[in-house]
């Protein structure tokens, strides 16, 4: 409810209280003014019949004074007794004549009564001329004569009360709701966008002060928000700084990995070539054995199938293979427990692994939509890698771990080592081409990049686990093959 409706509630409720409870009071001290009147005029009345009637011997004279009474409007029944308590005549209704009965004492009293219709009655005993009169009087007509003076106070309370009603509610309006409509009016129009806030002038001290502080309270806002705005506008070019200093750093790394991977492949192929021209010039100066001759080509074949290895695995990592879903023996999904058999079956005869713990834990039979060859592809190349990196020591250990990923459709399968572990600063670079831990000589560095294109196009991933302690964990995550 609006605050104009809850003021006309509150002043019509105030009326209500505290001008019907002195309207009750009035009328019912008109009926009770009325009724004491009308007792008094009805025992005067009363007393009257029986003087009148008490000074006349005569049965016929008497009944016509009463008769006479009786045909007042507000006199329903009268009889007069003589002073043995006879009856010496009666006028009026007949239910009524029959109604009144000889009183015992014969002294003046009144008595509220009613009629065989459940009318209320006054029955008039009043003593004289050797006898007495008992009268019963309407009371209803008594009361009908005040009721216009009982309408009368109502009118005038009820004219006086909407009066007073309209005046508090004009001037509390005046006072009280219109600044305050004003003042939300001026607020709404801050909220819209305005940049000050014009409040009322007129009103209630309070109203004032209250419109002073809402003012200054929009002001700081007003202040606080210009303030805001400022910081997001530098905040907006501080991101979009940051943005292209992110771009340039982009651009920088491809750079830095493009030169990465020119070095890288300048260095593994540069030293075959050099040796290549130098055996041409050897071969095209002639001056050879025949055995030295084959020796040389031999030796050519064998830097050109080094060349060829490298570019070949360069190919593999810029354009891995996509898997087969049609024809073809790769495409069927591989079984994890005997590819890990197959690997650990290959590896164990090697001289690296002489005197290494090879252990394989497969739980269950975890089935991957991988094929067979490239996943013992992945899988030796990360085995070989640890042998290599602990380098036939006595004592030590690889465990192949594989297991499916509890509520998810994929199976993990670990390898692990106890050796010294991957050094910090080659960790995030562990998977691009051409960074490697071994020797110069010894491996191209192309490995873990060709796993990790061959491993990212089956939908699945490889990485180097950080939370290893000791040692070094590497992590292959594939699909699970549909049931």
């Amino acid at each position: 409810m609006g605050l104009r409706l809850q003021i006309v509630l509150a002043l019509a409720g105030l009326m209500i209280f505290a001008f019907g409870p002195l309207f009750l009071a009035v009328a019912s001290l008109t009926r009770a003014t009325l009724l004491s009147g009308h007792e008094q005029a009805a025992r005067a009345l009363c007393g009257a019949i029986a003087a009148q009637a008490g000074a006349s011997a005569d049965r016929g004279t008497i009944i016509r004074a009463l008769a006479g009474h009786a045909a007042r409007r507000d006199v329903e029944a009268v009889c007069f007794f003589t002073g043995d308590g006879a009856l010496a005549g009666c006028a009026g209704r007949p239910l009524d004549v029959a109604a009144i009965r000889p009183p015992r004492n014969a002294i003046e009293s009144i008595e509220r009564v009613r009629d065989a219709t459940g009318r209320p009655l006054l029955e008039v005993t009043a003593p004289g001329g050797g006898g007495f009169a008992v009268a019963r009087i309407d009371v209803d007509a008594e009361v009908e004569r005040g009721r216009p003076l009982v309408r009368l106070v109502a009118l005038y309370m009820g004219v006086f009360a909407l009066a007073l009603m309209v005046f508090a509610y004009f001037a509390l309006t005046r006072l009280i709701v219109r600044p305050l409509e004003e003042l939300v009016a001026a607020a709404d129009r801050v909220a819209s966008g305005a940049r000050t806030l014009r409040v009322p002038r007129s009103g209630a001290r309070e109203l004032l002060d209250l419109g002073a502080s809402v003012q200054a309270m929009a002001g700081e806002l007003i202040a606080e928000e210009a303030t805001l705005l400022l910081k997001i506008e530098e905040l907006t070019e501080t991101t979009t700084r940051l943005k292209q200093t992110q771009a340039q750093l982009v651009r920088s790394e491809r750079l830095a990995s493009v030169g990465r991977l020119a070095a890288g492949l300048a260095h593994e192929i540069g030293n075959p070539l050099s040796a290549l021209m130098g055996m041409q010039e050897l071969l095209i100066e002639g001056d050879l054995a025949a055995d030295q001759h084959r020796d040389f080509l031999q030796r050519m074949r064998r830097e050109t199938e080094r060349i060829h290895a490298v570019v070949r695995d360069l190919l593999d990592f810029a354009r891995p293979e996509e898997i087969p879903t049609r024809g073809g023996e790769e495409q069927a999904p591989a079984d994890v427990r005997a590819v890990v058999d197959d690997v650990v079956s290959l590896v164990r005869p090697q001289p690296d692994f002489r005197g290494i713990r090879l252990e394989a834990d497969v739980q269950g039979s975890p089935i991957v939509a991988f094929p067979a060859p490239r996943l013992m592809q992945v899988l030796l190349n990360l085995v070989l890698n640890a042998g290599a990196a602990i380098a036939r020591a006595a004592g030590h250990r690889i465990r192949i771990r594989a297991h499916p990923v509890r509520g998810e459709a994929r199976v993990r399968i670990e390898i692990e080592d106890d050796g010294p572990g991957i050094h910090p600063s080659i960790r995030d670079r562990l998977f691009e081409p051409f960074v490697t831990t071994k020797d110069v000589g010894e491996g191209t560095g192309l490995g873990l990049a060709v796993c990790r294109g061959l491993v990212e196009s089956a939908g699945g991933e490889v990485g180097l686990d950080a939370s290893c302690a000791t040692g070094a964990r590497f992590y292959v995550v594939l699909p699970a093959a549909d049931s």
